[in-house]
């Protein structure tokens, strides 16, 4: 009896590939973890002793959370290397994922200052283990050609902002009740929730995608790479044993020699491909013209940045907090940002398309994002001129602050990805993504330097003079538009 042959359809995730739930999953949950530690961490620091938190002052609590952020981004690149050349993505993710739970435990743990920067160092190197990767991973579950991969990443990006979204709300509302390392520890469940369903189902759904590294490292290697090693280490050492001799062996020195590391990394990277064979006359064009976009990049994540740091101290010292009936936790505006980036990403995405060819250049783009970030600082003035800084505001302020910046993000952040992926060079097409990543990481280790001059008392003269000069950097960047557009050589 002949019989028809049916054929199993394949489960998908949204009409996506199965194993992008995976992912999805495991970067909501890596977020919510980290996020979730980052929003109530400002406090912990600051906070005094009797209340449960370590007593240092506001200034020193805002520049350990800026060179914590910028030296996240700096660990990428260390994330990348042993993805590509030891590990692989599938194996790098999983132990990053471990690294950043184990950091999480650590905090969680009674013990103080020692707690809190062995946490920092061990949560750092993992998050730049696991981050980057997770994004090359999904690039790999599609063919080239396959007309679901935009709507894919767009997908996993809503993942990444459900967990920093829901993270601020939960950890707060639990740290308020208990304590911070009740908090901290519900981050490391939540990293510890998405290591399990990434074990499990990657297993399952994500085959050999990132199994094996794309350019392993030969035995000739690995001797050049102990070499270098040796070298940092013992410069490293070197640099802290005349500090100590010195009797400068502090955290703020240490603050300041991350701080130059942040920045002379893109320096590093932009002199390496500009000087390369590797890169022909058009190319070498293109990374010029890409300079001044990712330079005038950097006052913007500082303005965008300091939503964990400033408009956190600004939350808990200088916000209304009896509002409508409602008594608000500081740690909720935290989730202001990836709640803006939720409900706008999909209109800005319809609105380019809507305009086509008659949409700004990415260069334009680039100034209006800027500018905005620039005016979500400059309009807090507006409030203590008005009462004055003894008086507490509104929370509408906070709320408009972030909306605008997140404005100013739906126009920058996309488009410097873009542009990052189409002026690349050739020889450094997946390195050129790294530097992209590096101008937060230089932001944030510029906002070491100066977050500490906040203060409620001259917060007029902060918010007026690095938003004014945020919108400056805007309007210059504007004016440039055809000189870049020249050195694009053909693209936009």
């Amino acid at each position: 009896m002949g019989g028809r042959k049916t054929v199993k359809k394949e489960k998908t995730f949204f009409g996506q590939p199965r194993g992008l739930s995976t992912l999805f999953f495991t970067e909501m949950w890596e977020r919510f973890s980290y996020y979730g530690m980052r929003a109530i961490l400002i406090y912990y620091i600051y906070d005094s002793v009797a209340n449960g938190g370590l007593g240092y002052s506001k200034s020193l609590a805002a520049s350990i959370m800026a060179i914590y952020g910028s030296m996240v981004y700096m660990s990428s690149v260390i994330g990348g290397w042993l993805s590509d050349r030891v590990l692989g993505s599938r194996k790098t993710i999983f132990y990053g994922g471990i690294l950043i739970m184990i950091g999480h435990i650590i905090l969680a743990t009674p013990f103080g200052a020692p707690a809190l920067f062995a946490s920092i160092a061990i949560i750092v190197l993992g998050t730049g283990m696991l981050k980057p990767n997770v994004s090359e991973i999904v690039g790999g579950l599609y063919h080239k050609n396959d007309l679901r991969r935009d709507s894919g990443f767009s997908i996993f990006v809503m993942g990444i902002n459900i967990g920093s979204f829901l993270a601020p709300i939960i950890l707060g509302a639990v740290q308020k009740e208990y304590n911070y390392h009740v908090g901290f520890s519900i981050a490391a469940f939540g990293m510890l929730a998405g290591l399990i369903q990434y074990y499990f189902q990657g297993k399952k759904y994500l085959g050999t995608v990132g199994l094996e590294p794309t350019n392993p490292i030969s035995e000739t290697e690995k001797s050049a790479v102990y070499k270098n090693l040796i070298k940092g280490i013992g410069l490293l050492a070197i640099v802290i044993l005349g500090a100590a001799l010195l009797g400068k062996l502090t955290i703020e020195f240490v603050i300041f020699l991350l701080s130059i590391l942040g920045v002379a990394l893109p320096v590093y990277y932009f002199t390496k491909m500009i000087r390369s064979k590797d890169v022909n006359d058009m190319e070498r064009s293109r990374i010029w013209a890409y300079i001044p976009l990712f330079i005038a990049s950097i006052f913007f994540w500082s303005i965008e940045e300091q939503g964990s740091v400033v408009l956190a101290i600004y939350a808990d010292e200088r916000t209304n907090l009896d509002f409508m009936g409602f008594h608000l936790i500081p740690s909720w505006f935290q989730s202001l940002n990836p709640l803006f980036v939720i409900l706008m990403s999909t209109m800005f995405a319809w609105l380019w398309t809507k305009l086509g060819e008659r949409q700004p250049s990415t260069t334009i783009k680039f100034s209006i994002g800027i500018v905005f970030a620039g005016l979500s600082f400059v309009i807090l003035v507006i409030p203590a001129l008005l009462n004055g800084v003894d008086t507490l505001v509104s929370p509408w302020w906070l709320v408009l602050s972030f909306f605008l910046v997140i404005v100013g993000e739906m126009c920058l952040s996309p488009v410097g990805l873009s542009a990052t992926t189409k002026l690349a060079p050739r020889a450094f097409q997946s390195q050129m993504m790294s530097v992209w990543f590096l101008g937060d990481a230089a932001a944030q280790a510029i906002n070491a330097q100066i977050v500490s001059l906040y203060s409620p008392e001259n917060e007029v003269m902060y918010f007026a003079i690095v938003g004014g000069f945020t919108i400056a950097v805007g309007l210059l960047l504007s004016l440039m538009n055809s000189k870049i557009k020249t050195l694009m050589q053909g693209l936009n």
